[in-house]
């Protein structure tokens, strides 16, 4: 699959110390791809936009994407982050495109870091919330969650009637010669049956 739009191109990736971690560092920057692309579908008046009353605007689903996931990789990963006074565009109305660069250049930054992670750095124990779990727990939750609110975002482009990118596989707005999606018992059923060995 190849995405329209490509903030951080996989020439540019870290090759991990440890080649067992290198699909850490090769999924943070894939997903801040598809989410740089499906915010890059977005216009400023759209920004506002809010699907029910006590739902969160878009905007303010973008600026929780970028507070959040600093303080994901500061408190708990640990990472060193810029102060959280410099995450977001200034002013109050900032235009999309500068949510979008922003989140894309502090993605960036983050990923040399990650890329120098060994076994004792990845599953050493770190506190999150109220618990303690894994690092490497801690950096899929954040991929996670990432991915949740990618999924608001396109649901509100969808309710307003506007493009959505394709980001696993192709949407009702983008496909391609090839596109296979899972739709039908009989997709579902390729290449393998209940009676496999489990």
């Amino acid at each position: 699959m190849r995405y329209e739009r490509i903030a951080i191109e996989e020439s540019t990736v870290p090759r991990a110390a440890r080649p067992l971690f290198q699909h850490l560092v090769d999924t943070y920057a894939s997903e801040t791809n598809k989410t740089a692309g499906l915010w890059s579908e977005l216009t400023d008046e759209q920004l506002d936009f809010r699907p029910h009353a006590r739902s969160a605007s878009v905007r303010e689903i973008l600026a929780h994407q970028i507070l959040s996931e600093r303080r994901f990789f500061a408190e708990f990963i640990g990472l060193h982050e810029p102060p959280p006074a410099t995450l977001l565009p200034p002013g109050d109305r900032p235009p999309v495109a500068e949510y979008r660069d922003r989140y894309i250049e502090l993605a960036r930054a983050r990923l040399p870091v990650l890329a120098q992670g060994d076994e004792t750095y990845w599953l050493a124990q770190v506190p999150f919330f109220d618990v303690t779990r894994e690092r490497i727990w801690v950096f899929w939750r954040r991929v996670l969650h990432t991915a949740h609110h990618r999924a608001q975002v396109g649901v509100c482009l969808r309710l307003l009637e506007d493009r959505v990118p394709a980001t696993y596989g192709p949407t009702a707005d983008v496909t391609w010669k090839g596109a296979d999606p899972t739709r039908t018992v009989d997709a579902a059923g390729r290449k393998g049956d209940s009676a496999g060995a489990g």
